[in-house]
């Protein structure tokens, strides 16, 4: 390292400078252990307490408290005893890491396109193992484990030497089309019966297990599932902790004091680059933010080889070596030899030199980090599962590539190796001392010993203690009833003349479904911060809003009717301004049904803008597993927000939520289309038990809203239903609409016939994506789409508009045979009235006729 005075003054690095007088310092350290012989441990943290105090009031600079040494957290005296097989278990991890290897490199021998990764389980292989064998509890009532997605290999090299996937699905690892493939990462979707949660988009993985850990309390304080005891646990990766969102819900975990959350951070100190920190530490460095944040922090660093070295280090020398070592040279360590190690880490002071005198190079080359020690890492996990008050985060130091030898251990370039030639294989077999000939490991064979070997039965045996095998998804579930369409039948009669949003149309609607004896229990409301906004006040009294600690302070409004009521069994999930977070918690709830075998059934409401554009890859995981529920996007439309302007006014949200697979998209103008809507949606989620959500547009804009027609049910949920004959004229031509701009086209329809004698046919489109959807099946099975049935027996042009860009009525073109126009609020938007801003995009009135003139013409 070329000037080590360039870190020292790092908040989360620091190398403690020489003592001036050694003499003095012993004298305070022994009056300190005198003090804690005498008074205990209680009395010694009260004092370091107002000695602190006393230094800040004298303006002493501070320390940065939040560090602790570059050593284990929980000593040797402290470490529970090892209650495993640890011959037998370092045997199955060795099968278990042959098998992910061979998987990945079998899969690019045949397919180099395919890609995979070798390196990242190879440095948590160990860590997973001991999680397997003693703790990960399985079950619907069981834990919880998100995986690190690149060691997604290793997960599956287990789950075949438990019987649970075959070799000819390990030799497809990758490819999928054939129906028999496994995924590239934790996919629910792809495979629905094995993952549970998706964590292949980084950062994801960290925050929706805080917001599941958050929700299994608020079901536990709900009196809906007991959760005591259950575990969350998250693997995630060093570099992974730049991802905005895995830092995100640090301080509500905290918070919440949710000691029902363990991350377990696989520091192997290299992305897929180069180090995560080359020039500092970012153990120390995780160390300050978990600290800070209000986390237990257990460092898991070495391995037991080292508590010997540390044991005969009476000066600090060697602790001292290792706070100076920045994690650019530890990478550098773990990519060469022991003669290495040691010419270049323990020869800087001779003291150093002399403790690790008595061993040899291969000695040194031995000396293991604290994730590669299954006794280490039980220690660590032990300590996360007892401690009580707060969530636990164990940093648990690896080498990248672990086993790899000089192919990939350590280097830079790791991540991305894929392939390894056979003097390789031959060397990793070696390191791990497999049962291979050099044969089997030439073709990459997989490697089972046997149902009736030691191994084999030690692994069953430790499932079984456990509960039987993870991960493993299951949908099974109650059927939860539904109210019928008729109990809604304000909301289908309309609103005569009193004016009302659509949104506060949903809020009525809402209020009425938790209402009801079996289904209000089941519904999760959401909202970041803006229920105000929406008119949801009135629910705060209702059903109040969930605290873990209840209300402990008396609210500034408690003598109004609607009160801000706080409740630890509270029903409402108010996030704060966390657009991310308030996703997570809908995660949570939408897959309750699979995760805990609890259908539940969460409406999640923002500004629309802020849904797909700000959270579309949570949205996206949310897919992958398998949610059910609504996402509910307010004061939706680019005019129809008028002055909040350009960041606010969303027109494209439709467009996006229409690439996913299972997502429905729906943008009604009226009452009892929304009402018809959301009512069969929680009938096919909650009854039917299909795999889909819904996102409903709702606006703020106030208008009368008309009764339903008769038979237009199917219409609305197949996605468009005439809503107004035509007139007589000379010429005819048919409008479609959607949202608040179908009030627009039926104001068009009566200046077309009034002023120029053309008979304009109205249509109201609920869903352009799920017409889309039904004209793409119907191409595929030869059957005529409902655009075509909707809108045949004419040939009179069409004119297509909506609050949204022009590409969202476009996805039905193919299906309208007739001339056609679309007109949308493509660009940027803007501040200015909804008349002025429907005038500038061309979607008002005027505009709707004046393109209806033009095809007639």
């Amino acid at each position: 390292m070329s000037n080590l005075s360039d870190i020292v003054s790092s908040a989360f690095w620091r190398v403690n400078p020489p003592d001036a007088d050694p003499f003095e310092t012993r004298e305070w350290l022994d009056a300190f252990d005198a003090l804690v012989q005498a008074e205990g441990r209680e009395r010694a943290t009260f004092l370091l307490r107002k000695l602190l105090d006393h230094a800040r009031a004298r303006r002493v600079p501070m320390p940065p408290v939040l560090n602790t040494p570059y050593r284990n957290s929980v000593t040797l005296a402290e470490q529970a005893q090892f209650p495993g097989n640890l011959e037998l278990e370092q045997r199955i991890s060795a099968i278990v890491r042959w098998n992910a290897l061979a998987m990945v490199v079998r899969a690019n021998r045949a397919h180099a396109e395919l890609g995979g990764h070798i390196a990242s389980y190879a440095s948590a292989a160990d860590l997973f193992e001991v999680g397997f064998n003693h703790f990960f509890r399985a079950g619907q009532d069981g834990d919880l484990v998100y995986f690190q997605p690149h060691s997604a290999p290793g997960v599956y090299a287990r789950a075949f030497l438990e019987g649970r996937l075959s070799d000819a699905q390990l030799d497809s690892y990758r490819r999928e089309t054939g129906g028999q493939g496994l995924s590239s990462y934790p996919h629910p979707w792809l495979m629905p019966d094995f993952w549970q949660f998706p964590t292949g988009s980084m950062g994801l993985g960290p925050l929706a297990a805080i917001y599941q850990a958050r929700y299994m309390r608020y079901l536990a304080d709900r009196k809906l599932l007991d959760t005591r005891g259950r575990k969350v646990w998250a693997f995630v990766g060093d570099g992974e902790m730049d991802e905005p969102e895995s830092l995100a819900g640090l301080s509500l975990a905290a918070r919440e004091g949710l000691d029902n959350l363990v991350f377990v951070v696989n520091c192997n100190l290299q992305r897929l680059d180069g180090p995560v920190r080359g020039n500092g530490s970012v153990v120390q460095e995780l160390e300050g933010l978990f600290a800070g944040a209000g986390w237990n922090v257990v460092k898991l660093l070495w391995g037991a080889d080292w508590d010997g070295l540390f044991a005969r280090d009476e000066e600090g020398v060697l602790l001292r070596r290792l706070h100076e070592t920045v994690d650019g040279e530890f990478q550098t360590y773990a990519a060469t030899d022991g003669r290495f190690n040691r010419e270049r880490f323990f020869n800087k002071y001779p003291e150093l030199q002399a403790l690790v005198a008595h061993m040899t190079d291969e000695d040194i080359d031995r000396l293991r980090r604290g994730g590669h020690d299954p006794v280490k890492i039980h220690a660590a996990y032990a300590n996360a599962a007892q401690h009580r008050g707060q969530p636990t985060v164990i940093l648990a130091q690896t080498k990248k590539g672990y086993g790899m030898g000089h192919w990939g251990q350590g280097k830079m370039g790791t991540h991305q190796q894929k392939k390894l030639d056979d003097d390789a294989l031959r060397e990793f077999r070696d390191r791990f001392a497999l049962p291979l000939s050099d044969a089997d490991v030439e073709a990459l064979r997989f490697y089972d010993p046997g149902p009736d070997s030691p191994e084999i039965r030690y692994l069953h045996a430790q499932r079984a203690r456990l509960g039987g095998y993870l991960p493993a998804r299951s949908s099974r579930c109650p059927v939860v009833p539904v109210p019928p369409r008729e109990a809604f039948a304000r909301l289908l009669e309309g609103t005569r003349d009193r004016e009302q949003s659509t949104t506060m149309v949903f809020v009525q609607m809402l209020g009425q479904m938790l209402k009801d004896a079996s289904l209000g229990p089941r519904v999760v409301p959401i909202v970041a911060d803006e229920a105000r906004t929406f008119g949801m006040q009135n629910l705060f009294r209702q059903v109040g809003i969930y605290s873990a600690v209840g209300q402990l302070y008396e609210p500034e409004d408690q003598d109004e009717l609607l009160y801000y009521k706080e409740a630890k069994d509270g029903q409402i999930l108010e996030e704060g301004i966390t657009e991310a977070g308030a996703m997570a918690s809908w995660t949570a709830a939408a897959t309750s049904y699979s995760v805990h075998g609890l259908p539940m059934l969460p409406f999640y409401i923002y500004y629309s803008m802020f849904g797909f554009q700000r959270v579309g890859d949570l949205i996206w995981a949310a897919a992958d597993q398998r949610s059910r529920g609504f996402l509910v996007g307010a004061t939706a439309g680019r005019t129809t927000l008028s002055g909040e302007g350009l960041q606010h006014q969303d027109g494209s949200s439709h467009l996006v939520a229409a690439t996913i697979p299972n997502c429905r998209a729906w943008d009604p103008c009226y009452g009892y289309e929304l009402a018809v809507i959301v009512q069969d949606g929680a009938r096919r989620m909650l009854e039917a038990q299909e795999d889909v959500f819904y996102y409903l547009t709702v606006m703020n804009e106030n208008y009368a809203h008309p009764a339903m027609p008769a038979g237009a049910e199917e219409g609305i949920l197949r996605g468009m239903y005439r809503l107004r004959a035509p007139g007589t004229g000379a010429a005819q031509v048919r409008l479609l609409g959607s949202g608040t701009i179908l009030r627009e086209v039926l104001r068009a329809a009566e200046t077309l016939e009034r002023e120029h004698g053309i008979a304009a046919e109205v249509w109201s489109v609920t869903s352009w994506s799920e017409l889309r959807r039904d004209g793409r099946e119907a191409d595929a099975t030869g059957r005529e789409s409902w655009v075509a049935q909707c809108l045949c027996g004419s040939d009179a042009p069409v004119v297509m508009a909506s609050d949204y860009v022009s590409a969202l009525p476009d996805m039905i073109r193919p299906w309208i045979a007739a001339r056609t126009v679309t007109l949308g609020t493509d660009g940027f938007g803007r501040s200015d009235t909804r008349a002025a801003l429907r005038a500038y995009f061309g979607v008002d009135a005027a505009g709707v006729a004046g393109a209806a003139r033009k095809l007639v013409r």
